[in-house]
């Protein structure tokens, strides 16, 4: 008598290879960088662990997807068209995941908020409401540096940022805008319009402005350090800096000027820098960004207590819109 018949083993699917989402995400980095250095810091392995994946991936689809020569990186016609089309199935698959987690598990578990600046009474008080809404997750605040407002979102290093507005990066989104603040000028205090009480925006054209360095993007550069008044007069170029306290520190050494919402001038101030009220520049405001792909209830809820505790303006709407030309101000 024979024994039982075992069951049979599906057959797996002719010329469907296993993809890794590993390689998937390295090849779409290495997309957007053109670089293996860089995408290898962004991922936080090797260059040879990139050139590795891509490899990898390369001889599960049959055919280069990426050119490299000694001095430069594209991608094959064939590797714009797999780009072209797998960006926007590879985020929606992340983002039903990061779904289906955050559902199972609730607002729970850790957020951290990276914040540029100063962690000012508003972001404090969203900050408690998030908590008190959410007891059972826990919450970091983490600074970012000035120079750089999107990096920590990317590397995934922090959940939501709050940065100085413009934002226009396809892969952001802006889902909270806090309320306006008024513009100051940050000056030695030896400097003659140190002694002010307020300036024109016409008269910044008179001293050089301290500005961001990069990788901050060059058009959000140019909103914290303008290249012109309103009226079209030329402002001098002054030093680039990488944090506010470097900002400051060059400000006091008499290096120029430097722009700073009010609420920042006040928590900063210091006996060697003037910090002096400018009109006829946009007013300052924070926004609440996170990366399109990597929502969750988490970063959601948060958005909701940053709404909830502030006053709704005009121009401060845009919930859940991507970042590209939402809340378009300085």
């Amino acid at each position: 008598m024979s024994g039982p018949t075992a069951p049979a083993t599906p057959a797996a699917p002719v010329g469907a290879p296993g993809l890794e989402l590993r390689e998937l995400e390295c090849f779409l980095v290495l997309a957007e960088e053109l670089h293996f250095g860089r995408t290898g810091e962004r991922l936080y392995v090797s260059q040879s662990r990139v050139s590795q994946l891509l490899r990898s991936l390369e001889s599960r689809i049959g055919a280069r997807l990426v050119d490299r020569t000694s001095r430069r990186v594209r991608l094959t016609p064939l590797g714009e068209e797999f780009r072209a089309s797998l960006r926007p199935a590879y985020d929606a698959l992340r983002a039903t995941v990061d779904r289906a987690r955050s559902a199972a598990r609730g607002v729970e578990g850790r957020l951290t908020v990276g914040f540029q600046g100063t962690s000012n009474d508003r972001i404090m008080r969203a900050m408690d409401v998030f908590q008190a809404r959410h007891p059972r997750c826990a919450t970091e605040i983490v600074e970012l540096p000035l120079c750089d407002p999107f990096g920590a979102l990317r590397s995934g290093a922090v959940d939501v940022a709050v940065t100085l507005l413009p934002v226009a990066e396809p892969d952001l989104t802006l889902s909270a805008v806090f309320s306006a603040q008024p513009q100051t000028l940050a000056v030695s205090a030896r400097h003659p319009l140190a002694s002010r009480t307020a300036l024109d925006a016409e008269e910044l054209a008179d001293l050089p402005l301290i500005g961001p360095d990069g990788p901050a993007p060059a058009y959000w550069r140019a909103a914290q350090a303008p290249a012109a008044t309103p009226g079209g007069r030329p402002i001098p170029a002054g030093p680039r800096v990488s944090t506010l306290q470097e900002g400051l520190t060059l400000a006091a050494a008499g290096r120029g000027g430097m722009l700073l919402c009010r609420s920042t001038a006040d928590y900063h101030g210091r006996r060697d820098v003037a910090f002096v009220p400018v009109s006829g520049v946009p007013d300052s405001r924070l926004g609440v960004v996170h990366h399109t792909a990597r929502e969750t209830a988490r970063v959601r809820a948060f958005g909701a207590a940053v709404r909830d505790v502030t006053p709704v303006t005009p121009d401060a709407t845009g919930s859940g819109e991507r970042a590209s030309g939402a809340g378009d101000v300085t």
